[in-house]
This record gives structure tokens, sequence and C-alpha cells, in this order.
């Protein structure tokens, strides 16, 4: 993955010069309209997926993170997002974050744009990594800026049934009242079935690099996520509890993903893609000729 590996550090150390730039604000500059560990999944080459995350506060906060914003108490968060799988390694994606506050006044929160790096066949690995970068051009009462961006790195270890994913975000928003937040989230999760996994998931908002909020300040919130199949529709469910005073205490989490059929793939080759790689090299049986010109023909 040279492509995939030389595009995530240049991305990398063009984020570190941005977020040098910023100033450090000490309070969130935004509402969270997505909960979710990346755990490294990607759309196939040509393939299209719709997402659709839904949170409610049952018993959240009852003041804005910021003025004139959004109060999280009893307000429903939602997020489409469509994605297209443009390499093995490379994602592109589109959010259209919307809301529902405490008094039933629905709110749009324009758009942002996604690009996902990953190693390709993350699912298949013991260790891969990746990064998601999130171009946001938010509405008030969902931010104080009219730009902003995230950045998720992903690094994440997996041997069956376990996988154990952390995601170090950082949240960043642009212009005067832009501000930087250190928002890790990480899952340690356990497969029980063919398409089904419980988990523990952890988010958190610590607040500006160099200047953490106190502890009860931070948002430190754990769930319980069990993942299961309905037919071709994959769900997510969670129920989350904040740790702090400064979390909100409790919250329900749903996200429905149905990945679209690509086009002229047959059922068969879908299959033989879902084969552990170790199985497909058994499987394979390389022809004289190809050993003589690949002694490795047949192992990959």
């Amino acid at each position: 993955m040279s492509a995939g590996s030389n595009l995530v550090r240049g991305c990398g150390w063009l984020v570190l010069g941005v977020m040098a730039a910023l100033p450090s604000g000490t309070h969130p500059a935004h509402a969270v309209d997505e909960i979710q560990v990346y755990t490294g999944d990607i759309a196939e080459v040509g393939q299209f997926s719709i997402q659709h995350h839904f949170n409610y506060a049952f018993s959240g906060r009852k003041e804005p993170d910021f003025p004139g914003g959004l109060v999280p108490n009893r307000a429903l968060n939602a997020t489409p997002e469509f994605a297209w799988g443009v390499t093995d390694w490379f994602e592109l994606g589109l959010y259209m974050p919307w809301a529902i506050d405490g008094g039933g006044h629905f709110l749009s929160n324009a758009f942002k744009l996604r690009t996902l790096i990953v190693t390709p066949n993350a699912d298949k690995k013991n260790f891969f990594y990746g990064l998601n970068l999130e171009y946001d051009f938010p509405n008030a009462p969902f931010s104080q800026t009219h730009f902003a961006m995230e950045v998720r790195p992903i690094i994440g270890w997996r041997n069956e049934p376990w996988e154990f994913i952390i995601n170090p975000i950082f949240d960043l928003g642009f212009g005067t009242l832009g501000d930087i937040d250190f928002v890790p989230a990480a899952r340690l999760g356990r497969k029980i079935g063919e398409d089904f996994t419980l988990a523990l998931e952890w988010y958190s908002e610590f607040g500006a690099p160099g200047a953490f909020l106190p502890l009860q300040q931070q948002q430190q919130q754990l769930f319980a996520v069990v993942d299961f199949n309905i037919g071709p529709i994959e769900v997510d469910f969670g129920i989350g509890y904040g740790l702090t005073s400064g979390s909100d205490r409790w919250l329900a989490k749903t996200i429905l993903t149905y990945a679209v059929p690509v086009p002229g793939k047959s059922q068969e080759e879908k299959t033989s893609m879902k084969t552990p790689a170790t199985m497909k090299s058994f499987m394979r049986q390389p022809s004289a000729v190809q050993l003589a010109s690949d002694p490795f023909a047949g192992m990959r």
C-alpha cells in the first residue's frame, strides 16, 4: 500500500501544520452527530453504500456547549452518509447532518465531505491503520465556525474473535472562534457469530491539547454495543452512560448500513472474497509454468 501509506503520511504532516496554526480554545465548538469508532472497514471498489446514524440523549446536558448552541438534552442528532469505494484503500463520503431539538424543531447542519484511507483488506489483517479526514461546513446552532475538520487516525489489532481499535481524534474549528479538541474513542469487540458482535466503546472529549478541561467538565462516555444483521442491513446499536458531570448521562445510538451490490459481481465472487487469505492459498492450485516464473504463486 505504498501510495496509500505515502498519502497518509502527507496528510498527517499537513494536519500537524494546520493544528499548529490554530488557536487553542478551551470549549467545544460543535455538536456531535456521529457516535462511531472507525474500524478500518471500507467499501469495495466501485461499491456505493448508504448509512444513517441516529443518536438520542434521553438524559443529557441542559446547557449548550457554546452560546446559542444546540442543547443536548432530549435532542436527536442524525446523519445520512453516502460512501463510494474508489480503490481498495481509498473511499469518498458525503454527510448531510440534521437534528431535532428538545422542542421538536428540525435543524439542518448543511453537509460535510469525507476522505478515508485504510490498509487494504483491513478486516483480514492482525494489524491495520488508516486516516479519515472530514471537511465540515456547519450551520448555527451546531457550530461556532463556518468551516471545521475532523482528523481521525485509525489504529487497530484484530485476531479471531477479538478486535481492539483506537481513534485518537482531533476536531479543528477555523476562524476567530476556532479551536482544537482532542476527542479520542476506542472499541473492544468480540465476535460471537458470523454476523453478531458484542463490544464496549469509549468516547471522550478532553478539550484543547495542552489545556485539558478538569475531569468533571470532560465528556467521558461508555457504550455497550451490539452489531448484527437484519437481511442486507447491518445494525449497530448501543446504550451509553456518562461517567462525568460534564457528560450526557444516558444516550442511545443506532447505525444502519446498506451496501449496494457491485454491478456485475456474481455471488461466487462475493463468497470467495470473504474466504480467509490462508484458505484461498490452500485452495489455489498454481500451474508448473506459474511456479517456475513465480515461486510464491498461489501463496498470495
